[in-house]
């Protein structure tokens, strides 16, 4: 099935931009992944993913993930509810200091408990603390249908967007 997908660019350029949205939960905390581990990366991406039709990485080899998981410009954070993974978000430093949310997001169980626009105020924050001088992210109609609303409502702006068609292999937020 083909679908028409608005995939959008947006960006902070200032630290002052950010509205953070503390996590409400004592329960929840954010660990950077200090040793990395690919197979990590993978876990993450697919399970978050799966719903939202992240598809690009899904038959990379393991030596392609220790390729994208193991080098100085990619630092991984996981967010944890009560000890266990909720989700994380990948930052990958560019050059002259733009940093990309590479990905974000929540597993599926925890997803509508609060936690999206704390994670995301940490992931820009970790940005900001990296010296960044630009942070942007992208997403599109196919993500989370409050994902766009998140990423405003922390700061971001649209700089870019176009427009594709897309073959999907299986239902919409099919698991």
């Amino acid at each position: 099935m083909h679908v028409d997908v608005t995939t959008y660019y947006l960006e902070m350029t200032n630290p002052r931009q950010l509205r953070p949205k503390p996590s409400s939960n004592p329960n929840f905390e954010i660990k950077q992944v200090e040793i990395p581990l690919p197979e990590l990366n993978q876990f993450l991406y697919t399970t978050v993913g799966k719903t939202w039709f992240w598809t690009n990485r899904l038959n990379w080899t393991l030596q392609q993930w220790t390729a994208w998981a193991d080098r100085p410009e990619l630092k991984t954070w996981i967010g944890y509810l009560s000890g266990t993974p909720a989700g994380y978000f990948e930052l990958e430093i560019q050059p002259a200091n733009t940093i990309e949310v590479a990905y974000f997001g929540l597993l599926p169980r925890f997803i509508g408990q609060g936690l999206g626009g704390a994670l995301l105020s940490a992931a820009v924050e970790r940005a900001w603390a990296l010296n960044a001088v630009r942070v942007w992210v992208h997403t599109c109609t196919l993500d989370h249908p409050q994902a766009m609303a998140n990423y405003q409502a922390r700061g971001f702006r649209i700089f870019a967007q176009n427009n594709h068609s897309q073959e999907l292999a299986e239902p919409i937020n099919g698991n």
